[in-house]
């Protein structure tokens, strides 16, 4: 996925912050930096085979936190 497909997906996130991230991803072993070169230059990020492997326990995860969203707002509102 390029770098700019992935800053319009997440929402919110600054170009400095995505940056950090997707070095630590990479330096992590989670996905791989592919730089074209082209003018401008185009970067794609592709997960590998580590990255992948996350993609079962994030689900979970995820399906964890919509089953439980309600709850969570409840305590967020309680220690206000």
């Amino acid at each position: 996925m390029r770098y700019t497909d992935l800053r319009t997906r997440i929402d919110g996130i600054s170009q400095k912050m995505l940056t950090q991230t997707l070095r630590q991803l990479e330096a992590d072993g989670f996905v791989t930096r592919t730089v074209h070169p082209t003018i401008p230059p185009r970067v794609d990020y592709t997960l590998t085979e580590l990255g992948h492997s996350l993609r079962t326990p994030i689900a979970a995860l995820r399906d964890w936190i919509e089953s439980n969203i309600n709850r969570i707002e409840a305590a967020r509102r309680a220690a206000r």
